[in-house]
């Protein structure tokens, strides 16, 4: 989420974030350096994409083209979170790009789908622990490539989703603050008794929810997750977001209002670790410090020059989280 719409100052809010997603930082400031008006976002990073999948399509070997196939799918999910007419088809082509890509790479990865969500499984067959990874507002399961990979790395296996108004789903379902029935109906079709959870910026609200609700969440990690939201203090750019994302300025007031995890956070008893970004500051949102505080089991890590998602700060806490939760569930 940003709270700026000018293009240079959009694109410079979203760099650490696009570099976490993946994308090239040069390659990004050559695209974005090109935008005489946000309103040419989509339409730049789609193009920037269909170069990519012109190179998938002139590779000499399979690596290389699951490698421009996956660089393809993370410049059509950037292309979703600035104005885009065709958000709906760059979410799409991103989930066909990344589905290509893993048919390449990992012919054992399993497409699960269900009533509410849809993602891959990736990882050993064999693992000792399962971890679902949730993305946020705007985001989807093309984006967190690098929380995936310094989780399967550790033996563990992976599911990376959309749920209701993410990603490939955002163009037919809209968001819903009780989380937990989504990730219950997860759990249920990965066959586990039980399953670890790391949630990006709404998504740590949504892992934090579905903690204190469903008692098969074995550990928890929020990175960048609103503790409480108060729509009337909330930025436009991110107000419109919810909006888009909610189906309406009513729904995504009363989405709002549900954001609010004082009541919640006691009743998580699993461990779970708390990250934020003290750059991390947008009006209307409460970061989680006490989220930390009032969990049963809660730790706090702090980072005072992290920004949202803290991309700009990997060192910091990437490594430590992926060690923490690998830990907490084997």
């Amino acid at each position: 989420m940003s709270a700026t719409t000018n293009a240079a100052d959009f694109a410079a809010a979203n760099l650490s974030r696009a570099t976490g997603a993946g994308l090239d930082p040069h390659e990004y400031q050559r695209v974005t350096a090109e935008l005489a008006d946000l309103d040419q976002w989509g339409e730049a990073f789609m193009r920037t994409a269909r170069g990519h999948l012109a190179r998938a399509g002139r590779a000499a070997t399979a690596i290389s083209t699951a490698e421009h196939l996956q660089v393809a799918a993370r410049w059509f999910h950037f292309a979703t979170l600035g104005p885009n007419r065709e958000r709906a088809l760059a979410a799409a082509e991103a989930d066909t790009a990344m589905g290509r890509a893993l048919d390449l790479l990992e012919p054992g990865a399993r497409r699960i789908e269900g009533a509410g969500f849809t993602g891959w499984l990736r990882g050993p067959a064999d693992a000792a622990a399962t971890v679902v990874v949730v993305p946020g507002l705007d985001s989807g399961k093309e984006e967190f490539h690098d929380v995936i990979d310094a989780l399967l790395r550790r033996g563990l296996t992976v599911f990376a989703m959309d749920g209701p108004g993410q990603g490939v789903l955002a163009a037919t379902t809209t968001v819903r603050a009780d989380y937990h029935h989504v990730i219950g109906q997860v759990i249920d079709a990965l066959g586990t008794e039980s399953v670890g959870l790391v949630g990006l910026s709404l998504g740590g609200y949504y892992v934090a929810e579905s903690a204190a609700r469903e008692t098969r969440v074995a550990a928890a990690v929020t990175v960048s997750g609103p503790f409480r939201l108060d729509w009337d203090v909330l930025p436009p750019p991110v107000r419109e977001i919810l909006i888009q994302r909610s189906g309406g300025e009513e729904s995504a007031r009363r989405f709002a209002r549900q954001v609010d995890l004082s009541a919640l956070a006691p009743r998580i008893t699993c461990p779970l670790l708390v990250v934020d970004g003290g750059q991390d500051v947008i009006p209307g949102v409460t970061n989680g410090e006490p989220l930390a505080r009032l969990a049963a089991r809660g730790q706090y890590l702090h980072l005072p020059h992290g920004d949202h998602l803290l991309g700009n700060a990997r060192p910091d806490w990437l490594a430590a989280v992926a060690d923490r939760l690998s830990g907490a569930l084997t």
